[in-house]
C-alpha cells in the first residue's frame, strides 16, 4: 500500500495549507493515539499509552502542539511536553522514560512557514511502514472521544533537556576532553539552540554560540546547515578550531575547518569510518545513498570498507543499516547515523564523533579531507508532467545508456523523480567535470523533450 499523508520524514507541508492545518493535527494525533493504545493493550497490563511531544522554533508549533495534544488525549494517551527540543532528543526520550511513541513538530531545514509531524515508535525508532498505514486508515474515520475517566492527561517534563545533554556527552570517551578546542556552534536559530552550546561548554570547549537566538520566524534563515556562510565568517574572525553547523531539528551537521572550508555528510561520514576502521571499532561497513559522493565508495572501497547505497532518506539508510547489522551510515545533506550511540541521525552526537576522531589521531579535517578528491557532481531539475514515468520513455533510457558507456568506470548518471514537486532531478558525476557538463544538460535536455 502506498502512504497518502507519510512522506520520508513524516507529513510536511505549508503551514495553514492541507495537510498542515489545526485540524488535520487534531485528527492525526486522534488516529496516532487510538493505533498506539491498540498496541499498548497487546504488549502491557492496560495502563494508558505515554507520547511525548517536542517541536522547533517555529512560530506554528504552538498551534500543531496544541492541536496533537488535543487529539492524543481524546484518544486516551498521556502526553508529555517538553517544549523545543532537536528531533534525536525526542528520541532518546522514548527509549529513556519507555515510553510508547514519541512527536516532533518540525519541518527541519526548511523555513518557517513550512511545518511538520513526524513519529517515533518505541525504542526511538522510525515508525514502520505498517504503522504509519495503520495510523493513515483512521485518519478519515470520525473523532470518538474515550470515555471521560479514560482521557489521557497532559504535563510539561522539565528537565527533559538536561537529561538530553547528559546523553549527548555520554556518547563521548570519558578519558577525552574538548579543553583545547575553541569551536563556533551554529544552532540556525532552531531546536539545538538551548542544549548544543551546552554540550560542546560542558566537555572542556571554548563555545561560540551563533544562530541561537530564535523568534519564531527566523528558524535556518542565513544560518545553520542549510547556510554555512555565517559559521565561517565566525570561524575567522573568531580563529575558531572548527565549526559545527546544526539544522533546525538539530539531525543534520555540516563542520568548517580553521580556514573556513566546509565538510559535508560525505567528507564527516569518511572520516568516521576510517577512524573508527583504524581503531578496530567499524562494525560491517557503511552505508551511504545514490546521491553519495562516488570518490567516497571509491575510496572505502580501496580501504576493504564495504559500501552500500540506500535510497536518499535517512529513513532508508536506516533500514539498511538493520538489515546488514551495520552501524554507520549517512547522507551528503549531513544526516549521519552512528547506530551504536542513537537510534536516529543526531548532529551533536555525529559532531561529538568526529571531533573524538581528530582528536585521538592527532589530524585535522582537512587532512582527512585531502585523502579523498571529490567527483564534480551536477544536477538539474527537469519539470514534468504530473505521472510521466521516464522509465517507459525508450529514448530516455537509451540517452541513460549512452551516457553511462561514454563515462565508463569514471562516472556515473542518475535520474531521481521529485516526492515532493513535478521534476525529475537528472545528476551527472565524473572524475572529469568538463564530461559532467556536457552531459548532464544532454540528458536533461532529451528528459525535457520526451516530458513534454
Amino acid at each position: 500500500m502506498s502512504r497518502k499523508y507519510f512522506g520520508t520524514d513524516g507529513v510536511r507541508g505549508k503551514v495553514g495549507e492541507f495537510p498542515i492545518t489545526p485540524e488535520f493535527a487534531l485528527r492525526l494525533g486522534y488516529a496516532a493515539g487510538k493505533v498506539f493504545s491498540a498496541m499498548n493493550s497487546r504488549h502491557s497490563s492496560g495502563e494508558r499509552p505515554a507520547v511525548v511531544i517536542g517541536k522547533d522554533t517555529r512560530i506554528s508549533g504552538y498551534m500543531l502542539e496544541s492541536a496533537l495534544q488535543a487529539g492524543l488525549t481524546a484518544a486516551g494517551v498521556d502526553v508529555y511536553l517538553v517544549g523545543p527540543l532537536p528531533t534525536p532528543g525526542i528520541a532518546y526520550l522514548v527509549r529513556a522514560l519507555r515510553l510508547h511513541a514519541g512527536v516532533v513538530i518540525s519541518a527541519s531545514h526548511n523555513p518557517f512557514e513550512d511545518n511538520g509531524i513526524k513519529f517515533f515508535g518505541p525504542g526511538g525508532w522510525k515508525l514502520p511502514d505498517e504503522t504509519e498505514l495503520a495510523i493513515e486508515a483512521l485518519l478519515d474515520e470520525e473523532v470518538c472521544v474515550v470515555a471521560s475517566e479514560q482521557l489521557g492527561k497532559a504535563k510539561r517534563l522539565g528537565d527533559a533537556q538536561g537529561r538530553y545533554i547528559e546523553f549527548c556527552k555520554s556518547s563521548f570517551p570519558n578519558d577525552l576532553d574538548l579543553k583545547d578546542l575553541k569551536l563556533v556552534v551554529d544552532c540556525a536559530h532552531g531546536a539545538t539552540y538551548q542544549v548544543a552550546p551546552s554540550v560542546f561548554h560542558e566537555l572542556g570547549a571554548d563555545v561560540v554560540a551563533i544562530g541561537n537566538q530564535p523568534n519564531g520566524t527566523n528558524i535556518n534563515d542565513g544560518y545553520g546547515a542549510t547556510d554555512t556562510k555565517a559559521l565561517v565568517q565566525a570561524v575567522l574572525e573568531h580563529g575558531a578550531d572548527i565549526g559545527i553547523a546544526l539544522d533546525g531539528d538539530g539531525d543534520r551537521l555540516i563542520m568548517v575547518d580553521s580556514a573556513g572550508h566546509a565538510y559535508d555528510g560525505d567528507q564527516l561520514m569518511y572520516l568516521m569510518a576510517i577512524s573508527r576502521a583504524r581503531r578496530g571499532l567499524l562494525k560491517g561497513g557503511v552505508v551511504g545513498t545514490l546521491m553519495t559522493n562516488m570518490a567516497i565508495e571509491v575510496a572505502l572501497t580501496e580501504k576493504n570498507i564495504p559500501f552500500s547505497r540506500a535510497k536518499v532518506g535517512d529513513r532508508y539508510v536506516l533500514e539498511q543499516l538493520l538489515e546488514k547489522d551495520w552501524q554507520l551510515g549517512g547522507e551528503s545533506s549531513g544526516h549521519l547515523l552512528c547506530l551504536d550511540k542513537h537510534s536516529t541521525g543526531d548532529g551533536i552526537v555525529s559532531a561529538l564523533q568526529v571531533l573524538e576522531a581528530l582528536i585521538s589521531s592527532g589530524r585535522s579535517l582537512s587532512e582527512y579531507a585531502a585523502e579523498v578528491a571529490l567527483f564534480p557532481q551536477k544536477m538539474i531539475n527537469v519539470k514534468i508532467t504530473k505521472g510521466f514515468d521516464f522509465k517507459q520513455s525508450p529514448e530516455i533510457l537509451n540517452a541513460i545508456e549512452q551516457t553511462e558507456l561514454a563515462l565508463g568506470q569514471a562516472g556515473r548518471v542518475l535520474l531521481r523523480p521529485s516526492g515532493t514537486e513535478p521534476v525529475i532531478r537528472v545528476m551527472v558525476e565524473a572524475k572529469d567535470e568538463s564530461m559532467v557538463n556536457k552531459y548532464v544538460h544532454q540528458l536533461a535536455e532529451i528528459v525535457a523533450a520526451a516530458a513534454s
